[in-house]
């Protein structure tokens, strides 16, 4: 990139959005500092995390505990629950009357206890008979067997506010809390990573070059933090023009690769609740040493009214591991950086053996965003017989899902395809016998659900529940669609292999978060590829930058016995946004390990855009 000025923008505006967060981030603090001594303490238990929660206003449920607490889970930073915070956002009193006037069938403001019991034991996030009694045993809101729902949502409200008032009145009162301390942005691929001893970098450099240009350390912070008093920092700067970033062309040439031998699976991506992406993940087979060209591309489903679809714009990578004897020490292959339009590629030679395929995306187009919608979409209709049916717009929302979920394309859902789906949206799997039951039922092929079968699965699913859509909003909102019925929240794609010297063999595995293994094949990317920086006056914090196709990735090497604390503010930069949402914001590095800083990509490709970033040592 060339070295550029840049100006600042709307100043007033700014200060407006960094006045949000600092008081985003002192009310965090504050319940934090409730349960917790420090902001630099982490978080060691569910029960913790359920207390702090509570503390900001949150009354989380005991799926939303799973979700950000699983049995891997053995602790959460502060910044860690300050993006749980981001997601989990308390509930208003419309939203709240809205959920519950869905239950009250006679309109009136009540609901019997025996109907409140029925449908909190029954459907979505299951209470126990106990949990429910001791609601309706409250005598605030409860009378003659009923619940008066709009005294209870007010008590909530409270209550809620009652817990955010107190924690804040604590830190307020207390000097010593009040001082800002930062932890773990933790975004999609920023887990830690511990390194082994290693040397110093052979691409590092100290000075400015002609691709990254180094510019002043003394940007002041806007945010609240103890920047200002920053011991080092290091700056750096890219500039990239308009729609180059999708100009470095992946060569397919047809007619030396059309006896090559090919095999390719669809998968998705899904946004989680908490901002965390799962994905397909897969294991390739190659049966001898061969030339061979991997290539992933978002899914192109043709839509109604010839729409393109939303997800298009979305990034995809796809790294390459070798599997070794222990999962444990996958080793980083390469990773798809040639780009022609949408489709992202990389061509070379592999040796035999078994490999496993990881997709990634950054994360900066596929987001949790709050879009208005003007009204729910009709799933179901009933015709003149009173028989149920799917709506035209339903019909086609399951036949893209069918599309999406149907992995090798053949028109037909195996029970393996089809487990995949019901481990997303329902979280259990299909056993044969159930399959067989599945049989007897639908229209099957071959011992595979066709297109009509899975239709008329959805339909029967609408009887049982005698036409209320619940379990189907369910089932939709999990794999990605709003309440208007498009796919906002998924990112359906479609990795392929060719290889010029045997048949390659591409299986779907499991359906989970990256984890370690594609934390460290990105920030192993980043090193092998990127140019480094030492962050002047520390010579053990390293800061690797690379921009592969349409995006760049900073990430931050620690190789002091130390943990530390960096500054990262982006204010300079230009027409970008990045994976973690914020234009300043501060990341906790464990000693002897790297991690992501961040990804940062054009907000409108038709426009040259800048990635200026400031890194401090706090």
């Amino acid at each position: 990139g060339n070295q550029k000025a840049t100006h600042s923008e709307d100043p007033q505006g700014k200060k407006s959005q960094h006045a949000e967060e600092a008081i985003f981030y002192m009310n965090c603090r504050a319940a934090y500092l409730t349960v917790l001594k420090s902001s630099l303490e982490n978080i060691k238990s569910k029960e913790q995390l359920s207390l702090v929660l509570q503390q900001a206003g949150r009354n989380p449920s005991q799926k939303t505990m799973n979700k950000y607490w699983t049995s891997q889970t053995t602790s959460l930073n502060f910044d860690d629950f300050c993006a749980i915070l981001k997601v989990e956002k308390p509930a208003t009193k419309n939203e709240l009357l809205e959920a519950f006037g869905k239950m009250d069938t006679d309109k009136d403001g009540y609901i019997l206890h025996d109907e409140l019991c029925k449908i909190l034991t029954t459907r979505g996030d299951k209470m126990t008979w106990e949990e429910v009694s001791s609601i309706t045993k409250q005598a605030d809101f409860n009378c003659n067997g009923k619940l008066d729902y709009n005294k209870f949502c007010e008590l909530y409200l409270s209550t809620s506010e009652q817990c955010c008032r107190a924690a804040r009145a604590r830190l307020d009162t207390d000097p010593r809390l009040r001082q800002q301390h930062f932890g773990n942005q933790t975004a999609n691929s920023s887990e830690g990573i511990t390194l082994p001893v290693s040397k110093p970098s052979p691409r590092l450099s100290r000075k400015t070059d002609h691709k990254l240009a180094k510019g002043s350390d003394s940007r002041a912070p806007s945010r609240p933090s103890s920047a200002q008093s920053s011991k080092a920092s290091t700056s750096t700067t890219v500039t990239v023009a308009a729609s180059s970033s999708r100009s470095t062309r992946l060569i397919i040439e047809p007619d030396t690769m059309k006896e090559w031998q090919w095999a390719q699976s669809k998968g998705c991506f899904y946004l989680e609740e908490d901002g965390e992406i799962i994905s397909h993940k897969y294991r390739l087979h190659l049966p001898q040493r061969s030339a061979v060209c991997v290539t992933i591309k978002p899914l192109n489903i043709p839509q109604a009214g010839g729409k393109s679809c939303p997800w298009l714009s979305v990034d995809t990578a796809l790294f390459i591991l070798k599997e070794s004897e222990t999962q444990e020490n996958l080793q980083l292959v390469s990773f798809t950086e040639l780009q022609n339009e949408e489709m992202f590629g990389w061509r070379g030679e592999l040796g035999a053996g078994l490999y496993w395929l990881l997709p990634f995306t950054t994360g900066c187009r596929l987001r949790k965003v709050k879009t208005q919608i003007s009204g729910e979409a009709k799933l179901l209709w009933r015709d003149e017989d009173g028989e149920l049916a799917l709506t035209k717009e339903f019909r086609a929302a399951l036949l893209d899902i069918f599309e999406t979920i149907d992995l090798d394309g053949n028109g037909l859902l195996s029970l393996e395809e089809y487990n995949f789906f019901e481990l997303r949206t329902s979280g259990e799997k299909c056993d044969q016998e159930a399959w067989a039951v599945c049989k007897e039922n639908f229209e099957m092929k071959k011992n595979e659900l066709t297109r009509q079968g899975f239709l008329d699965l959805n339909l029967m699913e609408a009887n049982d529940r005698d036409g209320d859509p619940w379990d189907l909003w369910v089932t939709l909102l999990s794999l990605g669609y709003n309440k208007a019925l498009e796919m906002t929240e998924a990112c359906p794609f479609v990795v392929a292999m060719c290889a010029e010297r045997c048949k390659p063999r591409i299986k779907a595995i499991s359906l989970e978060a990256g984890g370690p293994q594609l934390s460290r094949a990105v920030c192993r990317s980043v090193l092998n590829k990127g140019e480094a920086k030492v962050l002047d006056g520390s010579e053990n914090i390293f800061i690797y930058t690379y921009r592969s196709g349409s995006r760049v990735t900073s990430v931050i090497e620690n190789k002091s016995e130390n943990k530390v604390i960096i500054h990262v503010n982006n204010e300079q930069s230009k027409n970008c946004l990045n994976n973690r949402g914020l234009k300043v914001f501060a990341v906790e590095v464990a000693p002897k390990s790297m991690m992501v800083s961040q990804h940062v990509m054009a907000l409108n490709e038709q426009e040259e855009w800048i990635y200026s970033c400031v890194h401090s040592l706090v």
